[in-house]
């Protein structure tokens, strides 16, 4: 099966989507970027081609005789393969760890610090089968972030047992999630893809009936080669990567693009993303006719609100929803990331409510975008609403407010693959690209 792939290097996060030759997207995949955006776009192929996967599972399934069933199987079946890659991951942390056990820092007590680091990943792989267990939720999907704070806790009580310093494990840790993270997995796909399928035949009984048949499916599904034919490279961090200047696109022209083909109708796109914020005007074919952009300053971006975060002690998911209950917003009328800090201490210090203020925050970075978008030509029906920010209630809901109040009733369009959309874009121009090179059409 040919494949076109498209790859946005964002500043906080790197996506990728798979597209096959009927324009369908088959496979879609995200990672954090870290500081090595080759590691990134790779382990965001391929998180892409597992995805692809599993529409390939869906479509061959459909035709067999799970019925209802379809979704309780592929929902097992992808936790069982989430579970399998963090074990996987475990191992390769664990290794890792005990490698950094040497040197003056460890003198005499090397020996204690192995037997402790053994005591903490054994509690983390007893702990590793209810982080995918049913019903589970989880702050993030990113293996640093699910391994960090069990990694963190396991420490402490082995460290405390042990009579040894919580700082010693912890600088192990330290030194290792570096190395493991920009190193993808190594093992192979289908070994995960078949382990993951044992475990989910294992504990379902009423799928025993059926297993011979659903191996030989999923088998089948395994087969079929998902060739990379043509990739596209977008965001941030295209520049760093060792494309050819054919094999890359700017995130202006993708995003406009990849909103053009979520929703045909679109005219303005408002894309806020980690690093920056983008007011974009397209024709009826997705073309480019306007653009605005932020300056220099990341105010009102993605960052900006991992910042305000930071500074709260809060999960980044959780500032839409407690901003959402405020019912009287501060007025805040600068979103600069230097001074963030300093004022939220100050209104904090002064009384007023955290969700007041993070509605007032919002309120802040909604208007600053409105002003992005009034210099790129305004908005005209239908608007698209792109970009990491676009999953934030709080945020959504300022927009809406705002632009009926300055443009009326238009429609708004957010999709909920939103922080795709450049990556959409790009792998569209994969796909255009090739066919410019085989039919010799204008790609």
């Amino acid at each position: 099966m040919k494949t076109f792939v498209g790859i946005d290097l964002g500043s906080t996060t790197t996506k990728a989507v798979l597209l096959d030759e009927n324009r369908e997207v088959i496979g879609r995949g995200i990672t954090n970027s870290r500081s090595n955006y080759s590691t990134a776009a790779r382990v965001a192929s391929e998180e892409a081609r597992i995805d692809a996967r599993f529409t390939l599972f869906r479509r061959a399934l459909s035709e067999g005789g799970l019925g209802g069933q379809l979704d309780l199987f592929l929902g097992g079946l992808e936790r069982a393969f989430r579970l399998e890659q963090y074990l996987e991951q475990l191992d390769d942390l664990e290794q890792t760890c005990l490698g950094q056990v040497y040197g003056e820092r460890f003198a005499g007590v090397e020996t204690a610090v192995q037997e402790a680091l053994a005591a903490v990943f054994k509690l983390l792989r007893e702990q590793a089968p209810s982080l995918y267990a049913p019903g589970a939720r989880r702050k993030s999907d990113f293996f640093r972030d699910i391994a960090g704070s069990r990694y963190h806790s396991a420490a402490e009580e082995v460290a405390r047992a042990a009579a040894l310093p919580y700082e010693l494990l912890q600088n192990v840790y330290d030194k290792s999630i570096i190395e493991v993270e920009n190193r993808p997995p190594s093992g192979a796909l289908s070994d995960k893809f078949r382990r993951a399928l044992g475990r989910v035949l294992a504990a379902d009984a009423d799928l025993a009936a059926g297993a011979a048949d659903i191996q030989a499916t999923i088998e089948r599904a395994l087969g079929v080669e998902l060739e990379e034919t043509y990739l596209v490279g977008t965001g941030y961090g295209r520049v760093t990567l060792p494309f050819s200047k054919e094999h890359i696109r700017s995130e202006i022209l993708c995003h406009g693009l990849g909103a053009h083909m979520m929703y045909p109708k679109t005219r303005t796109v408002l894309d806020i993303g980690g690093q920056d914020t983008k007011g974009i005007q397209v024709d009826a074919n997705g073309i480019v006719e306007n653009f605005q952009m932020n300056d220099r300053c990341a105010a009102g971006c993605g960052r900006y609100l991992g910042y305000i975060a930071d500074e709260m002690n809060m999960g980044l998911h959780e500032l839409g929803p407690l901003a959402m209950k405020s019912d009287r917003p501060a007025r805040i009328n600068s979103t600069c990331t230097v001074f963030a800090g300093a004022e939220l201490r100050d209104r904090l210090s002064l009384g007023e409510k955290r969700e007041d203020i993070l509605a007032g925050l919002h309120r802040a970075i909604i208007l600053r975008a409105i002003s992005i978008i009034s210099r790129s030509g305004g908005i005209t029906n239908e608007f698209t609403f792109t970009g990491g920010v676009a999953k934030n209630e709080a945020a959504v809901r300022e927009l809406k407010k705002l632009v009926k109040e300055n443009y009326g009733d238009v429609t708004i369009n957010i999709n909920p693959e939103s922080i795709y959309t450049g990556a959409l874009g790009a792998a569209e121009f994969a796909r255009r690209a090739y066919l410019g090179q085989v039919e010799g059409v204008e790609a």
